[in-house]
């Protein structure tokens, strides 16, 4: 009962090939490949990027500073 035979799935098959038609499910399936071959070259790029560490004091100094209020914000 809770399984799906071969010959469901062909009838699925059959009736979306009817609606969406050969053309678009082909340009879907492209568009998806040009997708996830961008997101892996996105991820390649991501990890050969060095990520430099925010600078640090090296002489333990203090630096002071005065905050000015530009106009009465909205919170």
């Amino acid at each position: 009962m809770g399984s799906f035979s071969i010959w469901h799935w062909l009838i699925v098959l059959v009736i979306v090939v009817l609606v969406f038609g050969t053309k678009k499910l082909r340009n879907l399936g492209s568009d998806l490949g040009g997708a996830v071959k961008g997101f892996k070259e996105g991820m390649k790029s991501a990890d050969g990027e060095e990520i430099s560490p925010p600078p640090q004091q090296s002489d333990g100094h203090t630096i002071e500073g005065e905050v000015k209020d530009k106009a009465h914000t909205k919170v």
